[in-house]
């Protein structure tokens, strides 16, 4: 049986250029750019909870890193280091090797350094904390919404939770729907690029990891503010759009999860900004609705307010 320190040489070191100090001491030493603040961010995974238990490590290993991203891309933050925690019921290297395989793919993708972590026998868990560094008093907060702001939403929504329905064979879809929403399931892909063009023209910003009612919910409560979003300007990704006549995919779509797109506020005078950004990322930025002195009201096509049950994802209800 490999020991614990032998398990992290072999499937969890490797250079960290950018660190003082990085993984095989009892703490890293990182050096932050002056004039920068730190973001810090730390995100848990629980087999059967946040994944399925067969769920490909190799994906996981992704996942695992990208929603933590995906909170920097919300705080306009550039990402550099990580730590992972991880509890295993036993060692498996096949399994360790394509879940680690998977984390440098997507730290490679976005130039994170692991520099550190633990791990431990238990129940499938894995804990990844995400340092990054933001200007000062540059980062994208959720309390800094504004009344008239317009309300903007990456790409689409509901593919992730349309993904999950199909695993669970909750829905049955098409071939190309079906793999295109389990890949937005398995392996999303955090807004960075977009969170850093936002820094200064986004007045407050959430990444979409709990629903987008849930998420923009936040916003208005640390702003102390209402919204009104219109049903009709929502992205819906296709595999949705025949289905919103249901009251299921209208969950998907407003309160499913997993989007790990960027929800944000902006003032009416930066469209043209924002648009000019969408066209250099080729990312679709939708405006949705608008910031109120009321509260969150969803309207339909004909400017009457939706009642739903459902508002996101809670991890205690």
């Amino acid at each position: 049986m490999p020991s614990e320190f032998s398990l992290i040489a072999r499937h969890f070191t490797r250079p960290a250029p950018n660190a003082v100090l990085g993984v095989g001491d009892d703490a890293a030493l990182l050096a932050i750019s002056p004039g920068t603040q730190l973001a810090v961010s730390t995100d848990m995974l629980v087999s059967g909870t946040h994944f399925l238990p067969d769920t490909d490590p190799l994906k996981l290993g992704w996942k695992s890193l990208a929603v933590n991203l995906s909170d920097l891309a919300a705080m306009g933050a550039r990402p550099r280091w990580a730590t992972l925690a991880i509890a295993l019921p036993a060692v498996d290297d096949a399994w360790l090797a394509a879940f680690a395989d998977g984390l440098f793919k997507c730290a490679d993708t976005f130039d994170v350094e692991l520099v550190g972590g633990d791990t431990t026998r238990g129940s499938l868990c894995l804990s990844i904390t995400i340092l990054g560094e933001v200007p000062q008093g540059m980062a994208l907060r959720r309390d800094s919404a504004h009344i008239g702001d317009d309300i903007w939403v990456s790409n689409t929504l509901g593919a992730a939770a349309m993904g999950l329905a199909q695993l669970q064979q909750r829905v049955q879809l098409a071939e190309a729907d079906a793999t295109d929403c389990r890949r937005a399931l398995e392996t999303p892909q955090p807004r960075i690029a977009l969170g850093l063009a936002l820094r200064g023209i986004a007045h407050a910003a959430i990444d979409i990891s709990d629903g987008l009612l849930a998420d923009l919910g936040h916003i208005l409560q640390c702003s102390k503010l209402g919204a009104e979003i219109r049903l009709d300007a929502l992205p819906a990704h296709p595999a949705l759009l025949p289905l919103l006549d249901q009251p299921w995919a209208l969950d998907c779509l407003l309160a499913g999860g997993d989007d790990y797109e960027l929800c944000f506020t902006a003032d009416p005078a930066r469209q043209e900004d924002l648009l000019a950004i969408s066209q250099h990322l080729k990312l679709n930025l939708n405006r949705i609705g608008r910031i109120t002195d009321r509260d969150l009201i969803l309207l339909n096509a004909d400017d009457q307010p939706i009642s739903l049950k459902k508002h996101g994802y809670d991890h205690f209800a």
